[in-house]
């Protein structure tokens, strides 16, 4: 699934409140960090990772690992912070349902 430009940048524009929820250290992209990613995606579509600066790795790199590893796509990489996006179908129809819920 290839994001839009117009999607990317929506997505940019929503990302730029959000806090790093998970952060990659020296390790590397490891599974625990791509467990913890995981566990992000349940609650949410949109995450930021952040880059530790003694990670000695590419945060570009360290992006698209990331993102193979999630099935998600790469929003944007700025400095040492990605932010991924995955679709989560659950959320989207607990969100249509309360505002169906909300409208009536």
């Amino acid at each position: 699934m290839a994001l839009s430009s117009r999607e990317r940048a929506a997505l940019r524009a929503e990302a730029n409140h959000l806090d790093p929820t998970v952060s990659v250290g020296a390790g590397g992209v490891t599974p625990a960090i791509v467990q913890s990613l995981e566990d992000a995606f349940r609650s949410r579509e949109l995450v930021k990772v952040h880059i530790g600066r003694t990670a000695n790795l590419a945060a570009r790199d360290v992006a698209t690992d990331l993102a193979g590893a999630a099935h998600a796509e790469v929003v944007q990489v700025i400095g040492h912070t990605t932010t991924l996006f995955r679709v989560n179908p659950e959320l989207r129809a607990r969100r249509a349902k309360r505002a169906a819920r909300d409208t009536q």
